[in-house]
């Protein structure tokens, strides 16, 4: 297991920038997946992104060209870059861990991102 911290929402507006970051700890090793998830109010919680401990990445269609998922594993550290934002990326912002290729786990408490029109 291991726990998570986001931080870096916001309220900004249609066009802006934010990078959200996920601290990672208390486990020695980064050689899992690590993604980002969404949940808007009265919706469930959505794929954002992921990148293996390795780089790979995905990106749901929404977001494909706007954001950016990057890790620094020396730091234990992800981000997400999101350029563009939209109203519709209003949302609560999670990151989760994956350790074996099916289910995610241990959720932060989020971070809000807010775009005004």
């Amino acid at each position: 297991q291991v726990q998570l911290v986001e931080s870096g929402g916001g309220l900004v507006h249609a066009g802006d920038s934010l990078r959200l970051s996920c601290a990672a700890s208390g486990r020695a090793d980064s050689s899992y997946t690590m993604g980002w998830f969404r949940q808007a109010p009265g919706k469930e919680r959505e794929f954002v992104t992921r990148i293996t401990w390795n780089g790979i990445t995905s990106y749901a269609e929404s977001v494909k060209g706007r954001f950016t998922i990057s890790r620094d594993n020396a730091k234990n550290t992800l981000y997400m870059q999101m350029n563009s934002l939209k109203p519709e990326d209003t949302a609560v912002y999670y990151c989760g861990a994956n350790f074996n290729g099916w289910d995610w786990c241990c959720w932060g408490q989020g971070t809000q991102v807010t775009v005004s029109s």
